[in-house]
């Protein structure tokens, strides 16, 4: 019998909150998470908006400032996310095998000194002799080493282990805007084989800066409604220009099912579901049909041994480009049929921006959030029918919806996609909601 994977911890840093408690009143309230850029002065930018974490404070996410202060806000992320599940899990203080304790992530890379990395760059150019001792010389002025050690993306994942003191496997994939997702899958695979009991898993990242900024404006991917920064992020609708970069963390303690029991935790939901597929197109593009798309969908229906009929909800990819909207509308039809017309379809990138490595994670903890409540979140933002995207869409308003099995689908940059499947967790007494109903 394939071992049962089941969600004993729920960490989450956003634009809407730094908890599921504060995550779950903005997304019911239709609260958006979108404003003026603060991280850098983008004055000169022709996008001066995003879906920052707010007033983020280490000290009171229960960091050590000190400590962590040479680390790229998305470790801090990671970090303060990865504790809180670990916290809510109850494993922080229990006897078990550490090494059948592993953590896998998706983060993307920083790039939070690149500015040091031009200057070094300018003053080089600037000399009449050879440019290499230039370069040298500013570099060893201007680069921190510390700074730099903590620039790689798997850093997070290393700072994890050592803190939890897991001696199982420990990666972090980089596989564009399905990196989270994608790690969730893997770490789900890896305890349904036998190798580990237990993964803390997710993702974490921030490209809130000049080189992610300008990286993805001059790929015509960025909304740049400036002026009305609330309503940028329009998925599905027909007035979509582009997409809002966001940031944050979502990490989760998942575990085999009996492992959760014996150990007495609390079963907040189990992920049944899970597939990955390629476009095999372009890296930018994707597949005008949404050939891979749809393939991750059907692959992780198959997973979890589930037919169209017994998905209750679907948290989009949603980006609120023109290409992405049109093309997951039509991999949903091509997975679910004449089904695709009765699910509830919703974008919470209108409220809480694009993630990009991260935003899996997020919306997987989105979707556990509305197991638990009853209530799945709106797609904000969409007024006007596009006659391409013409599914419900949940428009407006958070709608109740007792679901049995929640799909959550990303679409990534060179073809990459993912879907998990998570199931309401319905065995026993151990399951109760954690977080309280919406009014």
């Amino acid at each position: 019998m394939q071992r049962r994977i089941v969600v004993t911890g729920i960490g989450c840093v956003t634009p809407l909150g730094n908890s599921q408690e504060e995550l779950a009143a903005g997304l019911y309230s239709g609260r958006i998470g979108i404003g003026r850029l603060t991280l850098f002065d983008a004055s000169n930018f022709p996008v001066r908006i995003a879906a920052e974490v707010r007033n983020w404070d280490p000290g009171t996410a229960g960091l050590e400032a000190r400590r962590w202060q040479h680390c790229p806000r998305q470790t801090q992320f990671a970090i303060a996310a990865g504790l809180q599940a670990v916290r809510q899990s109850g494993i922080d203080d229990a006897v078990f095998d550490r090494e059948r304790l592993g953590v896998y992530l998706g983060c993307g890379e920083p790039f939070e000194d690149f500015n040091a990395f031009t200057r070094s760059v300018h003053a080089s150019m600037k000399s009449d002799g050879g440019a290499a001792i230039p370069f040298m010389n500013s570099a060893l002025q201007i680069f921190d080493p510390n700074v730099e050690r903590e620039a790689e993306p798997d850093m997070p994942a290393i700072h994890l282990g050592g803190l939890l003191n897991a001696r199982g496997p420990i990666a972090n994939c980089i596989s564009a805007c399905v990196s989270s997702t994608q790690a969730i899958g893997e770490s789900m695979r890896m305890i349904q084989q036998g190798e580990v009991d237990m993964m803390l898993c997710g993702g974490a990242h921030s490209t809130i800066h000049p080189f992610g900024v300008t990286g993805f404006q001059r790929l015509s991917a960025l909304s740049q409604r400036n002026d009305d920064p609330q309503s940028a992020v329009r998925p599905f609708d027909a007035d979509r220009d582009g997409f809002v970069i966001g940031e944050g963390a979502g990490l989760f303690i998942i575990e085999e099912r009996d492992h959760a029991l014996r150990r007495g935790a609390e079963i907040l939901g189990e992920i049944t579901g899970y597939g990955s597929a390629q476009d095999a197109y372009r890296v930018t593009d994707s597949h005008p049909q949404g050939r891979g798309t749809a393939s991750a969908i059907m692959r992780a229906l198959a997973s979890a041994k589930l037919n169209p009929q017994d998905i209750g909800y679907i948290n989009a990819h949603g980006t609120g480009t023109v290409l992405n909207d049109k093309v997951e509308t039509l991999a949903i039809k091509q997975a679910f049929g004449q089904q695709a017309y009765r699910i509830p379809v919703s974008s919470t990138k209108s409220m809480l921006g694009h993630a990009t490595t991260a935003c899996g994670a997020i919306e997987l903890a989105v979707c556990l959030i509305s197991l638990q409540t009853g209530v799945i979140p709106p797609t904000l933002n969409h007024e006007k029918a596009d006659p391409d995207c013409d599914l419900d869409y949940v428009p407006r308003n958070a709608r109740e919806v007792s679901c049995r099995h929640v799909l959550t689908n990303n679409i990534g940059f060179g073809g990459q996609n993912a879907a998990l499947i998570v199931s309401r967790y319905e065995e026993g007494s151990r399951t109760r909601v954690a977080v309280a109903r919406a009014a």
